[in-house]
């Protein structure tokens, strides 16, 4: 492996070396995406394990509580790659599942939906420091949009009688954000708080992708489309 994907990286107040348990709270807390993970196959079993992009979801949370932890003991450049990677496979799976399961779009549909909601995320960060210059929310920035995503998709669930995944993406968009303010005081805390809150970003984050799993699995599609039942 070239030298230049080992490079150490230091982005959290937790971390004050470079041995592998520097951050022991970050590390051990993404045990709650495995958890969340197996909470959501153990429904998806008892639901008739049929549906297919579900387990999906449940795949990529499982990947996502072991990428995180790789890069929060190796604390390096390609065990950031293995952290956020599976974050980002997470967010277009989910969004292109709403579009399909509960606004009952086409595939074809779906998927330019999806593509146009990666771009506008693209440029996000763009768009924020032009309007924010200066406001990194210590990282954080790049989230925002999954975080108006889940709320714009639950308020269309919730004005077109889609209450029950309407309630799930509003709720999972609410935890999310409170996820994202514990993300971003991480560094600003470190002086009266050593450990930093970085941790309570896995937890909370762990909830909100046991949220929309759960919604994804107990939102079943009618058969023949992608559009939810009830």
């Amino acid at each position: 492996m070239p030298t230049s994907w080992l490079i150490p990286i230091d982005s959290y107040c937790e971390r004050i070396g470079a041995a592998f348990w520097a951050e022991p709270l970050n590390a051990v807390t993404n045990g709650a995406f495995i958890l969340a993970a197996l909470y959501a196959f153990w429904l998806w079993l008892r639901k008739g394990a049929t549906d297919w992009p579900a387990l999906w979801l449940i795949g990529v949370t499982t990947i996502v509580g072991i990428g995180s932890f790789l890069f929060h003991t190796f604390a390096n450049r390609w065990s950031l790659l293995a952290d956020v990677l599976p974050i980002a496979v997470f967010i277009y799976s989910y969004f292109l599942l709403a579009m399909r399961r509960y606004l009952g779009l086409g595939l074809f549909a779906a998927i330019a939906v999806t593509v146009l909601f990666a771009v506008f995320n693209t440029f996000f960060d763009r768009l924020w420091f032009s309007l924010f210059p200066g406001v990194t929310l210590n990282g954080s920035v790049s989230y925002l949009p999954a975080a108006l995503a889940m709320l714009t998709v639950g308020i269309v669930c919730w004005a077109r009688s889609e209450r029950k995944a309407g309630r799930a993406l509003l709720l999972a968009g609410g935890v999310f954000a409170l996820s994202l303010f514990f993300r971003s005081v991480d560094d600003a805390v470190c002086s009266s708080w050593a450990v930093g809150t970085h941790f309570l970003w896995h937890v909370f984050n762990a909830l909100v992708l046991g949220i929309l799993m759960v919604a994804a699995i107990t939102h079943a599609p009618r058969k023949g489309t992608g559009h939810v039942q009830g």
